[in-house]
């Protein structure tokens, strides 16, 4: 075999009467009356070879291929024959008239073809994804990757970034999602655990005066995998010392500007910023899509003059009464719509009431009966009109604001109501610091321990918790969290009383952290930062809904590598050695 002149989507007519070698996988084979063709297949894309009875020991061979086996080819590039090119193609006007051929690698009959992927079930996808990953379109998501990769890596060397790893094996933090944990076999009875993100180390690196870090980091969490989110998962990590919020922001808008730009062609423009109050109040969701209307819509003070009890009861109760209008819904089935209170169940609502817009502005169907004296006021507030669902809950203001924030994401998905060229980014900014824990009565982080609250809100801490706002920021595109920072908090005070607020006492706190809040007491400066997303950012770019879509070798639901068939049990020995041993569940 001699090495590649071309790959399988560079050949064009000006290369026509050249002597080329092509190697790759037989993409497809056709027999016609004794000539041969074969679409030849690279990570590049396809070309057309066809053997000539008259090349004897080439066609001989020709004859016995069959879909992904690997060959050599060696021959002359000519034009197609008149009508016969393939627009389609981007080699499409040539072919390669095949003088030589080795099989460099007979293949078995594969359980299926790239060109068939589409059409098999995932778990089949996953298991043979040395297949999978032949299609063109997981080249094409793999290349974008790479693209964006580098992008990201070229722009934060141009703003003076350190790329800096940090440790995969370090102290279990069990203060967020589940930690997993790796043995130490020289530490009888110890753990690693491995990293749910650089966070500790990336504060670190400020206080070490690296003052500006940057990672493409592998990421774990021991949780239940999704659509959007994999045990392990990979993200953009940074940190910056001697900046405010705006600074950060004003970095990352740069490199997303530059991502969209250099992989798209699309100018983003200047990021708006939303309080977190606002976009819960408007959308129910602190990540809101903005590609479309149907904002929730505050009816408490309507609700309270109504006869419906679910209405008066939920607002007697300290919660709120909240409605969508769904233009078009009410074509809807009444099957339809009872499927919704169902759904709305799964939510923690006890259900989900609806009624119909008619002709003349007058409600019909579901509720409207208890809504006689309402009606008018109602069509006015949320300007519904004929054949228009509105769709309300009552109920404490989280289930309100999830139940109705989900709601309007999958009508607007069901509805065709999304331009799928249109991009929407914001940022979330003013979080509160914390939120109340009912279940276990206690104060969580709204986003972790670290984020600094807002200089004014400091001396409510321990007086008011749920009014101090923290120096916090998500950014939004089209309804996805790409990413989410903070400023730090960099004096062990603050950190202190911060660690007090969420229960976490002196003792814990040194445990968990002590040499964080060791190192805060020398000199630590005033830092911030952020960590984005890759897998979500591909997916976007890729137009994908499914995180598997962008990463090489993912993980099922059930966190399984149906491919290489982990996890795995392991072997007595071994468990021997680290000093376990596995008990019956």
């Amino acid at each position: 075999m001699q090495p590649r002149t071309h790959h399988c989507a560079q050949l064009r007519r000006d290369d026509v009467d050249q002597t080329v070698n092509l190697a790759g996988w037989v993409n497809n084979y056709r027999d016609h009356g004794g000539v041969i063709f074969i679409d030849l297949r690279d990570r590049e894309g396809l070309t057309q070879i066809v053997f000539h009875p008259e090349n004897g020991e080439a066609h001989a061979l020709a004859d016995k291929l069959r879909h992904e086996d690997v060959v050599w080819v060696r021959g002359k590039c000519v034009p197609r024959q008149e009508g016969m090119a393939n627009p389609k193609l981007a080699t499409g006007d040539i072919e390669v008239d095949g003088t030589e051929l080795d099989i460099l690698n007979k293949a078995s009959t594969p359980p299926f073809t790239p060109d068939d992927a589409g059409k098999v079930a995932e778990e089949s996808r996953l298991k043979y994804r040395y297949i999978d990953l032949r299609r063109p379109g997981m080249q094409h998501i793999l290349r974008t990757r790479h693209r964006v990769t580098k992008i990201m890596r070229d722009y934060f060397d141009e703003q003076g970034f350190y790329e800096i790893e940090t440790p995969f094996l370090c102290k279990s933090t069990p203060e967020g999602a589940r930690d997993f944990l790796v043995p130490s076999r020289l530490q009888e009875g110890c753990f690693y655990a491995l990293p749910q993100s650089p966070q500790i180390f990336k504060q670190i690196l400020m206080v070490g005066g690296i003052e500006k870090y940057v990672q493409i980091v592998r990421c774990f969490r021991d949780e239940d995998p999704r659509a959007d989110r994999q045990a392990e998962f990979t993200q953009l990590d940074l940190e910056m010392s001697f900046v405010e919020a705006e600074d950060v922001m004003a970095i990352v808008e740069g490199v997303v500007r530059r991502i969209w730009k250099q992989v798209l062609d699309i100018d983003i423009p200047p990021l708006e910023r939303m309080p977190y109050n606002e976009a819960i109040r408007r959308f129910g969701s602190d990540r809101p899509d903005m590609r479309f209307g149907m904002e929730l819509i505050d009816i408490a003070d309507i609700a309270k003059k109504t006869e419906f009890g679910v209405f008066t009861n939920a607002i007697e109760n300290g919660g709120t009464v909240k409605a969508i209008c769904v233009p078009g819904g009410g074509a809807m089935t009444r099957k339809e719509t009872d499927a919704l209170a169902d759904w709305a169940k799964g939510f923690g609502a006890k259900g989900l009431a609806v009624t119909k817009v008619a002709a003349g502005g007058k409600l019909e169907t579901g509720i409207a009966k208890f809504l006689a004296g309402a009606q008018a006021d109602l069509i006015e507030r949320s300007g519904a009109g004929e054949g228009d669902l509105l769709c309300f809950a009552a109920d404490t203001s989280k289930i309100v604001h999830r139940v109705l924030g989900e709601l309007r994401i999958i009508m607007a998905h069901d509805r065709g109501m999304i331009d799928k060229d249109d991009w929407k980014w914001l940022w979330v900014v003013d979080f509160p610091a914390v939120e109340w824990n009912e279940d276990e009565k206690r104060w969580d982080s709204l986003h972790h321990p670290f984020t600094a609250p807002s200089d004014e809100d400091l001396d409510k801490l321990e007086s008011d918790p749920g009014a101090v706002n923290s120096k916090a920021y998500d950014i939004i595109c089209n309804g996805s969290e790409l990413g989410g920072g903070s400023i730090r908090i960099h004096r062990q005070e603050v950190q202190s009383r911060v660690f007090r607020l969420l229960g976490i006492d002196d003792e814990s706190a040194r445990v968990k952290f002590g040499f964080l809040l060791d190192a805060l007491q020398f000199g630590a400066p005033p830092h911030g930062g952020i960590a984005l997303g890759l897998d979500r950012i591909i997916m976007l770019l890729c137009g994908t809904t499914n995180i598997r879509d962008v990463i090489a070798f993912p993980k099922t639901q059930a966190g399984a590598d149906l491919m290489s068939e982990a996890p795995s049990p392991v072997d007595d020995a071994q468990l021997s050695e680290l000093q376990l041993r596995v008990t019956a569940p």
